[in-house]
């Protein structure tokens, strides 16, 4: 009996130690057994030597695509001419001819920039101060964009435009111009598009009338005479557009600029232009007329824009000294064989004193059409100042000009 109970104690036991067992396996928490690891893809580790060298490689090959990119987009130009003086370049000018005061203010404007400054009685062709004669006299140099007043002249006078008339410019024709925006901000696609339809032998036909290629002065001991071309320059250096948009080709003296712009600002008289050298010249002086232009219905065509470029365009660095007065004029800047050229021809247009400037300079990278507009401004400033404009009358007024005889039979 007591056998028997012990057993079954003995199983009741072993029960109670299989269920608690089984209790405690189910406890476990099966976070903290450990995860199985999965494959990872092998990594070369490079040396720090080979590192240095592909970071070398890479900065090479950016800098390499970058100079190229800068070579592509930008050109620069080395000149090898001074924009400044390094000695008096008026010394050896014939003054005792001259306006004193108007010689004075264009000394004192131009300083000691590499150029020279003419200025002309338009309603008579006397030049009334010519700074650095020796370079206003030269053979000249290209026009750069005053060559743009030329061509304008021509297409109003053919009436291939009106100065409203929109010309479609850039590669889909989608954005337009008139000629007032163009002869303001000197755009060259503008007056490209003109020329090509004028043609070359209409464009030198006018020119040619204008004054270019020839003599402007009568009897100037020392002038030299620009150049035109007899034909349209090459396809390869632009054709007669580039000529049209700033003289590819041409070259041009102040003297006869100057001529120009006088015929423009007293309504189309082209007069020879004369430098008396001594009182006694001044005292006899006669005005003496190369020839009519037809261009007085036209000039009111161009005066907005000739206007706006000193108002807001292309000259507007005038105004930095002189705004008393209404200035019109035009500017040109270009670079020929390490040379930049910068010119601007202007008149005030004034009852009394009028007066044209022609300024241009040579030189480096100081040098260019606005910087001559700066030189003009310092000068109108200066004859404002001396009552120039108030106190001058031409001279006109009390001598008939006379029909002077052709070129051809000067001495």
């Amino acid at each position: 009996m007591e056998n028997g109970s012990a057993l079954r104690r003995v199983i009741v036991l072993l029960f109670s130690a299989f269920f608690s067992l089984a209790a405690w396996a189910a406890t476990v928490n099966t976070r903290s057994l450990p995860k199985a690891k999965t494959k990872t893809p092998a990594q070369v580790s490079e040396s720090s030597k080979a590192r240095k060298r592909m970071t070398r490689l890479r900065r090479s090959h950016v800098s390499r695509r970058y100079a190229r990119s800068r070579r592509h987009r930008r050109y620069y130009e080395r000149f090898y001419t001074s924009s400044f003086a390094s000695e008096n370049l008026a010394e050896g000018d014939i003054t005792a001819g001259e306006d004193p005061v108007v010689r004075q203010a264009a000394l004192e404007a131009l300083g000691n920039m590499n150029g020279t400054v003419v200025a002309i009685e338009p309603t008579s062709g006397r030049i009334l101060a010519m700074v650095n004669q020796k370079l206003a006299l030269s053979s000249g140099a290209q026009p750069c964009s005053t060559i743009k007043l030329s061509v304008a002249l021509a297409a109003l006078s053919e009436n291939v435009i009106t100065k409203d008339t929109p010309i479609a410019l850039g590669r889909r024709g989608r954005f337009r111009m008139n000629l007032t925006a163009a002869l303001a901000h000197s755009n060259n696609a503008y007056f490209e598009a003109v020329g090509r339809r004028l043609g070359f032998e209409k464009v030198a036909y006018y020119a040619h009338q204008y004054g270019l290629g020839e003599l402007a002065g009568y009897n100037i001991p020392g002038e030299h005479l620009g150049m035109y071309p007899s034909e349209e320059i090459s396809a390869k250096l632009g054709g007669v557009g580039k000529m049209c948009s700033f003289g590819e080709g041409i070259s041009m003296t102040p003297l006869q600029l100057g001529a120009l712009v006088s015929a423009i600002a007293n309504g189309g008289t082209l007069y020879y232009l004369q430098h008396p050298t001594t009182p006694e010249e001044v005292a006899a002086f006669q005005p003496r007329i190369k020839r009519q232009l037809d261009i007085a219905p036209v000039i009111p065509e161009i005066s907005d824009g000739l206007a706006g470029a000193v108002q807001y365009g292309t000259a507007r660095s005038l105004r930095v000294n002189f705004n008393e007065q209404e200035i019109l004029g035009k500017t040109g800047t270009c670079s020929k064989d390490g040379t930049r050229f910068g010119w601007f021809a202007s008149y005030a247009n004034t009852q009394v004193g009028k007066i044209v400037l022609v300024v241009f300079l040579q030189g480096g990278r100081p040098t260019y059409g606005p910087k001559a507009a700066e030189i003009s401004g310092l000068a109108y400033r200066s004859l404002y100042d001396h009552n120039f404009f108030a106190a001058h009358a031409p001279l006109n007024a009390e001598h008939t000009p006379d029909i002077a005889p052709s070129p051809s039979t000067l001495e």
